[in-house]
């Protein structure tokens, strides 16, 4: 029996890893839940699977929760934990095997690196956690021997291609790309676009920030910076190429000229389940690829034109220092502005850009949570500074 704690439960990596579980009900339990403000999808949740812990962000959620459950349900658990405390509290539960990190943002962080001082897997959903203390969090994995199995399907897919192969046979990773719903918009028009077009994912189903983020393509830079971690490589030999079909879900390409790629149904139960069972292999709750339907596999460059936001990824790996936590934290300030109504589009990248510009040759103690956490906190403040100097739809920002 593997045991979890699933951070992010009521998101949609945690409800997709729910339904694994489902799937395997003999060989997979949940110990602990956390979750954000989504009470209902924390009560429905809690009564299927009976959790012995259960976090939620603040006070006010977790007493709704403790109230609206049902009798037998509630006095089984034993821990009734509160925001960025009860994550690692859920997350270093002493009956927990994995831990599956899929909180959006960086909130999850220092329950991420207790998880690992506590000896538990890390199957990683988030891929802030990296971008913003990657050298710290596989630091502390290497030395404790904890693994951190990728969720992310590119990065699932390339643990997946390098599985049996010496890593000076590897030339470079190859992450693949939808291109999102802007793939083809013509780049003035990109200006006016809403958040309702931004949310229309041709090809995945997934939460609304990670949505936009795919838009930008800022997803795919935070996934090369995520790459750079997970598989010890540098930016120039991290390619992005675009994919709008979403079938070959990345590749590998080694030094005598061979690709090595996986491919599969865009369904995220299945790199969540390999994460929880790596290096076995189950049956799953998926479909599989029909050939005979046909495969239409086309590929793309990335124009950093119309995805500037990618090119800014790549600025802040090479960057290095504080510019990885800067990009990320102002583009989770920029991101939510938008979903808001009250930035353009545009606004995301320009707001980055000017950020990361504005952080040129900071410094920053890589090995300090601290230190780092005290950037985010100065990226996010300037971020918020400049959005409230452009001008949207609702006029200029207080």
């Amino acid at each position: 029996m593997i045991r979890l704690a699933i951070l992010g439960s009521t998101g949609s990596i945690g409800v997709s890893a729910l339904d694994v579980v489902a799937a395997h009900p003999d060989k997979l339990e949940v110990v602990g839940l956390a979750a954000g403000g989504n009470v209902a999808a924390m009560c429905a949740q809690a009564a299927v699977v009976r959790p012995r812990a259960i976090g939620m962000a603040s006070d006010d959620s977790l007493r709704r929760v403790r109230e609206a459950l049902p009798a037998d349900v509630g006095s089984a658990v034993e821990q009734w934990e509160v925001g960025r405390e009860g994550l690692a509290a859920v997350a270093t539960h002493p009956d927990v095997d994995v831990v599956l990190c899929a909180c959006s943002g960086t909130e999850a962080l220092e329950a991420v690196l207790a998880a690992i001082e506590a000896g538990k897997r890390i199957a990683l959903a988030n891929k802030e956690v990296l971008v913003m203390a990657g050298a710290l969090v596989m630091a502390a994995a290497r030395a404790r021997g904890v693994d951190v199995l990728p969720v992310d399907s590119e990065h699932n897919a390339i643990h997946q291609c390098l599985a049996g192969h010496p890593r000076q046979h590897v030339r470079r990773l190859v992450l693949t790309a939808s291109g999102g719903p802007f793939r083809t918009t013509p780049v003035e028009a990109l200006a006016t676009v809403t958040a309702a077009d931004a949310l229309s994912h041709p090809t995945w189903k997934m939460g609304r920030k990670i949505t936009v983020d795919s838009a930008t393509m800022m997803n795919k830079g935070l996934e090369v910076i995520e790459a750079r971690w997970l598989f010890d490589m540098p930016a120039d030999r991290i390619d992005v190429v675009i994919h709008p079909q979403s079938v070959v879900h990345s590749m590998v390409e080694f030094e005598d000229g061979s690709l090595l790629a996986q491919l599969g149904v865009t369904d995220m139960k299945l790199p969540i389940q390999y994460a929880f069972t790596w290096p076995d292999r189950w049956e799953s709750p998926v479909p599989r690829l029909d050939w005979r339907q046909g495969l239409d596999l086309r590929f793309e460059v990335p124009d950093l034109d119309r995805f500037p936001c990618l090119r800014l990824a790549y600025e802040a790996l090479r960057a290095g220092g504080a510019a990885p936590v800067v990009l990320n934290a102002a583009n989770e300030i920029a991101v939510a502005s938008f979903l808001e109504g009250l930035v353009p589009f545009t606004g995301i990248a320009a707001t980055v850009g000017e950020v990361l510009e504005e952080a040129s040759g900071r410094t920053l103690d890589a090995a300090s949570l601290a230190a780092i956490r005290d950037v985010d906190a100065w990226a996010r403040q300037r971020a918020a500074a400049r959005l409230g100097t452009i001008e949207s739809g609702r006029g200029l920002i207080a």
